[in-house]
């Protein structure tokens, strides 16, 4: 037994030793690509990242790999070298694919690291972002994780990109950081009438996707903090009382309360066409409605509504739909 115990000893220091002469490698190859960057050699040193990350690849390192790209890629982001830190951007994202890497917070917060730093108008960051979310999800679903769509949001808020944020902080499940959003959004950019609608789309988007508690956390830190809006319920804005109405009934889940609660607010509800559309879907959801097919989810109406809810339907056993993509929130 002491044998034994001497000889596992003895391969928990073997693979330490190895680990700590893995990280001098790295931290070696670093400064001497680094000392490149500085001298101006962008393209020699942008090549030798591509070529050591294949090595790397090759060799199954793939942490070495992926730590090697982030680096590289923040050290290309600080001289203002768009192309290459975009290139080494998406080779740890290939790491990340190849690997089979789990997701963590760290890794979720590099990426959203690197995406704060891509030019807002490239095409590299529109491909970085789709993959970003596509690998995050685990293969547990279409719309991503939660937490890499919240700092997604954070920075598109940061900005100014206030409809991009908005569908991320859907999916983030950050109802207080979206409320906080949309106040400044709707300051900023939107009529003084139009206060109330700012935050009814978002709601009955939120209950589309079955959200509930952001829903209702979106809705009451929006009209505490938007300063146009008075002290409440009962609102000024009608719109703002349905609501109110509509998140109390979708607690109790009766029919003839929704039926009713539609009908009543039908003048308030017709100032945005979509609004009917979410609330089909929220009769099914919530109220045991059965689907209209005359009239729900048909042509292009239809199509970004589903693009909207994306999976979200397959946790109920439901049909998914196939397309997920952002839907146009303006």
């Amino acid at each position: 037994m002491a044998y034994r115990s001497l000889y596992v000893m003895s391969e928990q220091e073997s693979l330490k030793s190895s680990s700590v002469r893995n990280r001098g490698g790295v931290q070696r190859v670093e400064g001497k690509l680094r000392a490149s960057v500085e001298r101006g050699d962008y393209y020699e040193a942008h090549q030798m990242y591509r070529t050591l990350f294949f090595r790397y690849m090759s060799q199954a390192k793939h942490a070495e790999a992926r730590e090697l790209m982030y680096n590289g890629a923040l050290l290309f982001f600080s001289y203002n070298q768009q192309n290459s830190a975009a290139d080494l951007s998406m080779l740890e994202l290939e790491s990340l694919e190849k690997s089979g890497a789990k997701v963590d917070d760290e890794t979720l917060e590099h990426l959203a690291k690197l995406f704060s730093l891509m030019d807002p108008n490239s095409p590299e960051r529109v491909a970085f972002v789709s993959r970003a979310i596509k690998w995050s999800s685990g293969g547990s679903g279409k719309l991503g994780h939660p937490k890499l769509h919240q700092l997604l949001a954070l920075t598109l808020w940061k900005e100014q990109n206030y409809s991009e944020s908005r569908y991320h902080f859907l999916h983030s499940s950050d109802g207080e950081g979206c409320a906080q959003m949309l106040v400044e959004y709707s300051s900023a950019r939107g009529f003084h009438g139009e206060v109330d609608m700012f935050v009814a789309q978002a709601v009955l988007q939120f209950l589309c996707l079955k959200n509930k508690t952001s829903a209702l956390v979106v809705f009451t830190t929006y009209t505490q903090k938007h300063p146009s809006i008075e002290k409440g319920p009962p609102y000024v804005q009608p719109l703002l009382n349905f609501l109110w109405f509509l998140l109390l009934a979708v607690d109790g889940g009766k029919l003839t309360v929704f039926t009713v609660l539609c009908e009543q607010y039908q003048p308030s509800l017709k100032r945005d066409p979509m609004y009917n559309e979410y609330l089909d879907r929220i009769g099914q959801l919530f109220f045991g409605v059965p689907p209209n097919q005359s009239s729900s989810y048909g042509g292009l109406l239809g199509n970004l509504l589903n693009s909207l809810m994306g999976s979200g339907e397959e946790e109920e056993g439901e049909e998914a739909q196939e397309d997920s993509s952002p839907i146009e929130l303006d």
